[in-house]
Order: structure tokens, then sequence, then C-alpha cells
């Protein structure tokens, strides 16, 4: 029988290819219905219609998206999901390599209620914009 502990490794293994997956629906169903996730204490989106828009969001500015899970840590129904970005920016073609994570709230059945992401903003941009 799986443990927590593998069963949260296997969800984050599988949420980091959903990302990478170029398909936004695929993120979204890693969320309840009306799930939500807040970046970088922006507003909150809420729903995976929503989460599946940012995601396509984050997709078409960076085609050849890839997202690698660092760490995955986990206390009762919170979960910790540090990830490194990686692509070429769609516009500008620059490469850029973000680190980041996810503060997740998690239903019995492991779908994500509730997400605070955090990411270095300023980093972020600068890369896009070859500095």
């Amino acid at each position: 029988m799986a443990t927590k502990n593998d069963i949260l490794q296997t969800l984050a293994s599988e949420y980091a290819n959903a990302w990478s997956s170029g398909n936004p629906s695929e993120v979204a169903a890693f969320f309840t219905p009306d799930g939500k996730i807040s970046i970088n204490r922006g507003e909150a989106l809420v729903g995976t219609q929503a989460i599946s828009e940012m995601a396509a969001g984050f997709h078409a500015e960076f085609p050849d998206l890839e997202i690698r899970c660092d760490l995955m840590r986990w206390a009762g129904v919170h979960a910790l999901f540090a990830w490194t970005l990686e692509g070429h920016h769609a516009e500008t073609k620059n490469h850029v390599v973000v680190t980041g994570w996810e503060e997740w709230e998690l239903d019995s059945a492991n779908k994500v209620r509730n997400s605070l992401g955090w990411f270095d903003a300023e980093d972020y941009q600068r890369q896009i914009d070859g500095g």
C-alpha cells in the first residue's frame, strides 16, 4: 500500500508533468472545482476554468515550458511543492530559469483547494528582458 509520502511525491511529479505538457486543462485538473491559486499575493483565481486560463498564459509565454519538482513536503492537509521553471520566452527568445514554490491546502482526494504561489518576479522579468 502506498504511503502518504509516496502519494504526494507522485502528485508532485504528475503536477510538474502537467505544467510541462502544454495542456492547461491538465494543470487545472489538479484543483478542486472551486480551487484557488494566488501568485505573489496577486488576486486569487478561482475555479478550474480560471486556473486553466492562467496556465494557458504561461504556456503561450513559454512554448517549451518545463516545470521540475525540486522538493515536496507535507503536513496533514498542507503541502509544499518547490519547483523550477525553465523555458525560452516566446517574444524575446531569452532563456529563463526561475525557482519558486506553491503552498497547497489539499482535500481528502489530494486535489488542491488553495494554492499560494511564490517566485522572484523581478528576477523573472529581468531574465525575460535579457538582463
